[in-house]
């Protein structure tokens, strides 16, 4: 039997600055916040944190190579760390998703959301038979074989859900930071009976909000799906029910496919990307909607231009629904971002007619509500209208928010009427 000891390769000790930054509740520890080491920390493994009056802080994984030293995993001065731990672990990852969601919503969900799930670095999503993974932390890529294989074992005994395919979308540059490799690969290990790459053509088919939808797992963004936006994208159908909808930066489809379903006169969605718009018609025409969606390829930021040379009246829009990707990822970039911002939300203010809405959102953690807030007020003030607030919304439950570590808290949703 193992004892806690076993487990931990040193001791690291902070200083003050970096001891109030635990003790507040994050759960990060900087290289340049460790003032001693008691002796030798292996990377990828775990050390104890102790503050700068030599307390106790909590249990972490260490990288060397890494400028975030230590990835807090327990505050528990108890807790041993064998697999017994890991299986609790990911029981409550499950157990909570089960609760917040219902059993039907867990078919295509976020199963492991890093740092919010006590998985520091650990991304874990589900279509269907298949899970996608994508692992950023050195300590987390150490202890896959013990955390996959639980998740697809807990998932088939408990919840009586097959899973057959696990694939691994680690072609992120954040590993090389991390000094790990990229690399984008079936998963396999001995017992699960797991598919390979012979026998899985890298698409799966998932149900949400009723509408199907194919996911390339592969290939697409991300794990190929944004799940975060699931219940938003269920908000806007009421508001969508006989209106022309233009559904800008749509990915592959999924509000349009919504306001579609819902009712809407007509749907335009636009998008840059040739192969995001060939997969959306390929879900359009799976849920029988394609004479109701026209896909248009454009920069969108180009398109609201157009149609503004046509002015408001000549706009057909009475709903525009604004879903860009992330415009920053450092505060070095928020500036800019935030011009970027406001331009589209101008310009779909200005093109809206009085009594339209605007679903508008943003999915950078950098770009925090009160900036959003902010750069809507001033967008609203470019287009000479007022804001009617309707509904405002974060990311789903199964992307839960921890209140002390701001970069878990990242999608911010609003829903207004132009007025």
């Amino acid at each position: 039997m193992n004892n806690r000891e076993d487990f931990i390769t040193a001791r690291v000790s902070l200083t003050k600055k970096g001891s109030d930054f635990l003790s507040g509740g994050h759960i990060w520890v900087y290289a340049d916040e460790i003032t001693a080491v008691n002796g030798t920390p292996v990377d990828g493994e775990l050390v104890d944190v102790l503050s700068d009056r030599d307390r106790y802080l909590g249990t972490g994984l260490y990288n060397s190579h890494s400028k975030i030293r230590v990835r807090l995993l327990s505050r528990n001065a108890n807790d041993t760390f064998d697999a017994a731990f890991w299986e609790r672990r990911v029981r409550y990852a499950l157990s909570y998703r089960r609760s917040v969601m219902g059993e039907q919503d867990l078919n295509a969900c976020r199963l492991i959301f890093g740092e919010a799930d006590s998985f520091p670095g650990l991304t874990v999503d589900r279509f269907g038979h298949v899970l996608v993974a994508q692992i950023l932390s050195l300590g987390m890529e150490r202890r896959r074989d013990i955390i996959l294989p639980l998740l697809v074992r807990l998932l088939r005994e408990e919840f009586g859900q097959t899973v057959d395919t696990v694939y691994l979308r680690n072609d992120e540059v954040f590993r090389n930071l991390e000094g790990m490799t990229q690399e984008k690969a079936f998963y396999t290990f001995p017992g699960l009976g797991l598919h390979t790459e012979a026998e899985e053509d890298g698409t799966v088919t998932i149900t949400e909000n009723g509408i199907l939808y194919r996911v390339d797992y592969i290939n697409g963004q991300k794990t190929g799906f944004f799940l975060d936006q699931k219940y938003n994208r269920r908000a806007i159908r009421t508001l969508a029910q006989g209106r022309q909808v233009l559904d800008c930066f749509t990915h592959t489809g999924s509000f349009g496919l919504n306001a579609a379903a819902a009712g809407a006169a007509h749907v335009v969605s636009v998008d840059i990307s040739a192969d995001a718009l060939a997969m959306a018609a390929v879900n359009a025409q799976a849920n029988g909607l394609a004479d109701r969606i026209t896909y248009v390829q454009a920069d969108v930021f180009d398109y609201l231009k157009g149609l503004l040379a046509g002015g408001r009246k000549a706009s057909p829009f009475d709903f525009i629904i604004l879903d860009p990707p992330a415009f920053t990822k450092s505060r070095d970039t928020l500036r800019n971002a935030i011009k970027g911002y406001r331009e589209i939300n101008a310009a779909a203010m200005r093109l809206l007619p009085r009594g339209g809405y605007l679903a508008t959102c943003s999915c950078s953690h950098f770009m925090t509500d009160a900036y959003f807030k902010q750069m809507l007020h001033n967008a609203a003030e470019d287009a000479g209208v007022s804001l009617r607030q309707v509904e405002a919304r974060q990311q789903g439950p199964d992307h839960p928010i921890l209140w002390n570590v701001p970069e878990t808290n990242y999608l911010t949703f609003y829903i207004f009427q132009v007025v």
